[in-house]
């Protein structure tokens, strides 16, 4: 029970504190889940991730959801009491963001061309910039690409990456890019064919 209230707190404070949905997000729950209170490996926050990704639904309260369950799972608890972890974990990640948006609906109609409230805008845009880096950053780590001492898991994992990175990147006049579905779709089977092994 105790650590159902730990879990309700912290993504309370999540909830609270992110600007930019969830791929903002993910920077902070991972320093929460992760390094601070240590409910799960880093592994584990990766994969949790990698399944919040290709579930449906927002991201940022997938990985909520995930992070409840697995938090609860990790210390032993029951499988009903990791649901009950999923399930307020999700909860309090989208109380006061709710909360807000609609006193926010509210009044922003009216002073939305106020100069105060456009420069606040343009601020909250480089701050959501800012995380959203950090998220990208963060998974840049041996357990998401290996290591140079394992050189088949390392140059296959970096080789997915900038395939998948010069497809985003690269300007639509040089053809087709393929849409995000596709990009998981095969990554997720050439992983599975490559790392079967391993």
């Amino acid at each position: 029970m105790n650590l159902l209230l730990q879990l309700f707190a912290t993504f309370l404070k999540i909830g609270a504190f992110t600007f930019g949905g969830g791929y903002a997000m993910i920077a902070l729950i991972q320093d929460e889940v992760v390094r601070k209170h240590a409910w799960m490996t880093s592994q584990e926050f990766t994969d949790l991730l990698a399944v919040s990704q290709m579930t449906p639904g927002p991201i940022g309260i997938n990985t909520a959801t995930y992070a409840g369950f697995t938090a609860m799972a990790n210390n032993g608890d029951s499988w009903a009491l990791a649901v009950a972890g999923a399930i307020v974990s999700s909860l309090a990640v989208i109380l006061i963001p709710m909360l807000l948006m609609l006193v926010v609906c509210r009044f922003l109609r009216h002073y939305q061309e106020h100069s105060m409230v456009k420069f606040l805008l343009t601020l909250l845009r480089l701050t959501v910039i800012g995380l959203i880096a950090t998220a990208a950053l963060s998974l840049f780590t041996a357990e998401n690409f290996g290591s140079p001492q394992d050189p088949y898991v390392f140059w296959i994992s970096v080789t997915l990456f900038g395939a998948v990175l010069w497809n985003c990147l690269r300007p639509t006049k040089s053809g087709r890019k393929l849409g995000p579905i596709t990009l998981i779709l095969i990554s997720g089977a050439l992983g599975a064919l490559l790392f079967i092994n391993v």
